[in-house]
């Protein structure tokens, strides 16, 4: 019999070990990101509307982690007038917020342990624990209050849809 194809072989696996995640989400979990992806445009355009209110730009994004612990997450996100400027790339920024939520499980900047590469500490994520998972909110663009207020406008129109 002759080996697999170490490129294949590799495949295979990738395939299984997708497969295998999408089979461990629960019913409510698999419910939850339905939802999720019935409401993340309108909440983000409710985002997108408090930031022009603010007179501001940037990028917002939302996300769905389902469990209790960060093994994936599903996201949309909505540029705001811009991207970024000369000298920051908001969408690498929100989702930097993103990422240290999705490890501390708090909002971004709260100083619940040291920062790690990759992180900048910036205040302007926001966190929600739902029954089946996590709902987060960013917003890069503005000052970390800004932020963090448009980030909150659509994640708590969002959790409602969830309860």
């Amino acid at each position: 019999m002759r080996p697999l194809h170490p490129l294949f072989a590799v495949s295979l696996l990738a395939i299984f070990t997708i497969h295998t995640n999408a089979q461990t989400m629960t019913k409510e979990q698999k419910n939850a990101e339905k939802t999720f992806i019935k409401y993340a445009d309108d909440a983000l355009q409710l985002m997108k509307q408090e930031a022009l209110n603010m007179n501001i730009k940037g990028v917002g994004l939302v996300y769905y982690i389902p469990g209790e612990q960060t093994q994936s997450w599903i996201s949309k996100m909505l540029v705001v007038g811009a991207t970024g400027n000369e000298g920051y790339n908001f969408i690498a920024i929100a989702n930097s917020k993103a990422g240290e939520m999705a490890e501390t499980l708090k909002n971004s900047g709260s100083k619940v342990r040291k920062v790690k590469v990759g992180e900048f500490d910036y205040i302007g994520g926001a966190i929600k624990k739902i029954s089946s998972g996590y709902l987060l909110a960013t917003f890069s663009g503005a000052s970390g209050e800004q932020d963090f207020a448009v980030s909150n406008k659509g994640l708590d129109w969002l959790s409602e849809k969830f309860e």
